[in-house]
């Protein structure tokens, strides 16, 4: 009954988290595609945990290597695997796409710049935003996946599954999605990574993390 329950509730779950997220992000970014871009990496690396603790677990994929034995996932490893991934994956997230936004928004403030101009200074953005944070984004992915990795190996097998999603998924979301596809993706979109539509604009609580009203 706990399993039938867990299951119907996946989904709604990971749509009212995932879609709370790109709010939020949107009205702190006032952008479209940095909010889209965060979500589906998210599912990128939640796709990663989840079919490394499949594979090994229930599939038996190397399972004798951690010594364990292939059976059926636990009911509520992936409601957790889905909320912790998802906490540190917006931090990283934020650490890095923060100093993208900071930079581009104070160059570009009070401005009158081309089109060329404006995709040059969004390219030096992501450059200088991930130079800033890339060495923070580095050590907490690499704490939190060591923490997670030490009860593989030796722990109870209830604990082993839950530490090997996480494991797997902190990795393919640091140095995968957010250090190598998130500032490919903000290089290729140029100045359109900090577009919004105008009645979205509107319509969004400005926040304005960087401080470009004070700037100005």
């Amino acid at each position: 009954d706990i399993s039938q329950r867990l299951d119907s509730a996946l989904l709604p779950f990971g749509i009212i988290v995932v879609g709370l997220s790109i709010v939020l992000l949107t009205a702190v970014f006032r952008s479209i595609l940095v909010p889209i871009k965060a979500a589906l990496g998210y599912l990128l690396s939640l796709l990663a945990g989840m079919g490394a603790s499949v594979a090994v677990f229930q599939w038996g994929w190397g399972a004798e290597l951690l010594h364990a034995e292939a059976g059926p996932i636990l009911s509520f490893m992936p409601v957790l695997l889905m909320a912790i991934l998802f906490g540190l994956a917006m931090d990283y997230e934020l650490f890095l796409v923060s100093g993208m936004r900071e930079s581009y928004v104070h160059q570009v403030a009070g401005r009158h710049l081309t089109p060329r101009e404006e995709n040059r200074i969004a390219r030096d953005s992501v450059v200088r935003g991930f130079a800033g944070a890339a060495r923070v984004v580095t050590a907490a992915a690499l704490i939190m996946f060591f923490v997670f990795a030490a009860f593989v190996p030796e722990g109870s097998d209830v604990i082993k599954v839950i530490a090997l999603g996480l494991a797997v998924g902190i990795a393919a979301d640091a140095f995968l999605v957010r250090m190598t596809l998130v500032p490919a993706v903000m290089a290729l979109a140029g100045r359109w990574a900090w577009k919004i539509p105008r009645w979205l604009d509107r319509i969004l609580p400005d926040l304005d993390v960087e401080g470009a009203s004070l700037a100005q």
